[in-house]
């Protein structure tokens, strides 16, 4: 279980970084296709997709840090989604699909960070 938990966290985290720099530095010119995108959203997934791959290695090699990084990724991601309504209610463009992706990101790395503390060391 260990192994399949760094193992997603690994791949999570890759996709996580290749798409969020796709849209952050327009990669194939897909920003021309992201009509709607919130920046601080794209920006707080990238930050995060990094603390998943930490938190991939932290898992397989077992290292109390691991949490923290979780912890961190779940506090960002609260934060920004706290803005996100803000910037909808204050008539900001955004798309539907944010909406539902920051809240399965939320939920997923919530379930990690309840999951994670089986696997390190203490």
């Amino acid at each position: 279980m260990k192994i399949f938990l760094s193992a997603t966290l690994l791949i999570f985290g890759a996709v996580t970084v290749f798409m969020s720099s796709a849209v952050l530095f327009d990669f194939c010119g897909i920003i021309a296709r992201e009509e709607n995108f919130v920046p601080y959203i794209v920006w707080t997934n990238w930050l995060c997709g990094f603390l998943y791959l930490a938190t991939a290695y932290g898992i397989y090699r077992e290292k109390k840090w691991t949490l923290y990084c979780l912890v961190t990724a779940l506090v960002l991601l609260v934060t920004a989604t706290t803005v996100l309504i803000i910037h909808i209610k204050n008539g900001g463009l955004y798309e539907m699909k944010t909406l539902g992706a920051i809240a399965f990101r939320t939920a997923l790395t919530a379930l990690f960070t309840v999951l994670t503390p089986k696997f390190i060391k203490r």
